[in-house]
């Protein structure tokens, strides 16, 4: 039997998806297309149903890819019940898209989610009286609290197993978004009473945080702090792992001699592991968790919403902030959102923005080099640079494709109180791909370096790449790093221990070089996995020209760093 989740964005469809599927979902596209939809097995009263999340939409009839494919799913794909997730806080809204699923000939279950906060708003609703209206089952939920799920489900089976499509009263005479907007309202003023509404400490958080002045102000102390945080967990961490990984690897190589093809093996493995477990995840763990927890407790939105105040001059805008916030998590996703945009144009920006932005990989490159040898405000500097010439990037783009985009209808979320176990299931969900994708990379290209040092091949890499290294003012060196840096970023910063000699940067690096070679592989060609994602995107002449694009800016910003601390170094 197959169960499908249907609702608007922020209604927390994803959050009452997670709570039965947890984060061992597969998320897959669309047939022909990019748009994606998740699945998962959940297993009700001893029968397993197949869940399937489809993306968030505010209505099946509208424009947008998601939308339509949506309104596809549920037309010609065998769905057996629909639950419909509205939103409490805003029901005349959520009922409009409620409706048109009673219109579907299916069977349909309404979820009444979000009801603490429509409490908290002092929203009374009768959702009994409701359901009699509809004629379908309306169900209390509280989805990011687990209150109510397990009924959900069982009303979903057992209308599903009766097969009968929703007896409800409503005809053709809703087959208008005005007609329906217009039903929705009126069923809203019947069954829900305003209660009084007392100003919380969340009233008064936003009128801080979401202020034209202080708002500003207020991100860049959490930013700050978060930087801090970050920086001095991963340093406490860092040092003496390696130190323990270092006294490790000699003590495996030792048996084989110095100097030899089976130590240099040993040596280039060992320098991959310890570049996983003592340079990359003390900084990455910690991170995500931070970035993890700033999504569920909702201010991410708020910072898309000032981003999207700054940035409106410069091209990135409307809906383009959601990809470049999604990128300082992963580029993957973030380049894959840009399917929203309805405009080729508008997609190629914000695609090629979002590349710029420095993900979780990035950031140990950042952290391992930049916040551990010049310091957190140092990379927190880094951080600020990146926006500028993302923000620069931005507006030379404008100029070269002049058009008018769509200023940012965004719904803010309210403030929730985010769960342990979320946070550490979506950190562990990004983690896990670094542990099982990028650290065998990690431990292979190390390996492969070895090797290539032993026979003396790594200099003809380097002796190519030169012409750049040699621009910036960096050893010769670091080009096989560069070049295998392409295919997971981390390996820029682990395999260039293995061509300087040694995990200790500082010690053969300069503060300009460190910086340099940071701010380099910052903008420098995404990784591969983001290239292939820009191919299927915007397909070969997009992914050419983003791929350019970045090494042109990788090297600007560079050269302008190594000439600024030049200066003042």
């Amino acid at each position: 039997m197959r169960c499908v989740l249907v609702g608007r964005p922020n209604c927390g469809k994803s959050t009452l998806f997670n709570q039965v599927a947890g984060y061992k979902a597969e998320t897959g596209n669309f047939h022909g297309t990019t748009v994606t939809f998740t699945a998962s097995k959940v297993r009700v009263m001893g029968t397993v149903l197949d869940l399937v999340d489809l993306p968030g939409a505010y209505t099946l009839s509208g424009a947008s890819p998601a939308e339509r494919e949506a309104q596809r799913y549920l037309d010609e794909e065998p769905v057996d019940v629909i639950v419909g997730v509205l939103d409490a806080s805003h029901l005349a809204q959520s009922l409009e898209l409620g409706l048109e699923l009673l219109q579907l000939d299916k069977p349909v279950i309404l979820a009444l989610n979000m009801l603490d906060e429509s409490a908290r708003l002092g929203l009374h609703i009768d959702g009994t009286g409701l359901s009699e209206r509809l004629g379908v089952p309306v169900l209390p939920l509280v989805a990011s609290k687990g209150r109510g799920v397990r009924n959900l489900f069982v009303a979903a089976l057992d209308a599903a197993q009766k097969g009968q499509a929703a007896n409800h009263r409503y005809g053709r005479e809703l087959c208008t978004p005005q007609a329906r907007h217009t039903a929705g309202a009126e069923l809203a003023a019947a069954f829900v009473r305003q209660g009084e509404r007392h100003l919380t400490w969340r009233d008064r958080l936003d009128d801080a945080l979401l202020h034209p002045v202080w708002g500003y102000a207020v991100l860049l102390l959490i930013l700050y702090v978060f930087f801090q945080t970050v920086y001095g967990l991963g340093s406490t961490l860092e040092a003496p792992l390696l130190d323990f990984f270092s006294r490790l690897t000699d003590t495996f190589a030792a048996p084989f001699g110095v100097d030899t093809f089976w130590s240099q093996l040993v040596i280039g493995v060992m320098q991959g592991v310890t570049g996983g477990v003592a340079i990359v995840l003390p900084y990455l763990l910690p991170f995500l968790l931070g970035l993890g927890l700033l999504e569920d407790i909702g201010y991410l939105p708020r910072v898309a919403f000032l981003m999207d105040a700054l940035m409106h001059r410069i091209g990135l805008h409307g809906k383009a902030i959601v990809p470049f916030i999604l990128g300082y998590g992963c580029n993957v996703p973030a380049v894959m959102s840009t399917r929203t945009l309805e405009e080729d144009r508008d997609r190629f920006m914000a695609a090629a923005l979002a590349t710029l932005v420095p993900c979780a990989a990035r950031l140990a490159v950042v952290f391992g080099l930049v916040a551990f040898y010049l310091g957190p405000v140092a990379a927190l500097g880094l951080y600020a640079f990146n926006l500028f010439v993302i923000a620069l990037t931005g507006r030379l783009l404008t100029r070269l494709m002049p058009e008018d985009t769509p200023g940012l209808i965004l719904e803010i979320p309210p403030y929730r109180v985010p769960t342990a176990r979320n946070v550490f299931n979506k950190a562990w969900f990004r983690v896990r791909e670094f542990v099982v994708e990028a650290w065998p990379a990690l431990i292979v290209g190390s390996a492969v370096l070895a090797l290539l040092n032993f026979i003396h091949a790594a200099q003809y890499i380097d002796l190519a790449v030169r012409p750049l290294t040699w621009i910036l003012g960096l050893p010769a060196e670091v080009g096989v790093p560069l070049i295998f840096g392409i295919l997971r970023k981390e390996l820029s910063l682990v395999m260039l221990g293995q061509a300087l000699g040694t995990m200790d940067f500082g010690s053969v690096l300069s503060t300009v070089q460190l910086f340099t070679y940071s701010v380099f592989v910052v903008f420098y060609i995404p990784c591969l996995a983001t290239l292939m994602v820009l191919r299927r995107e915007l397909g070969n002449k997009g992914m050419l020209w983003i791929s350019g694009l970045t090494v042109v800016v990788a090297l600007a910003a560079a050269l302008v760093s190594r000439l600024v601390l030049g200066l003042v170094v």
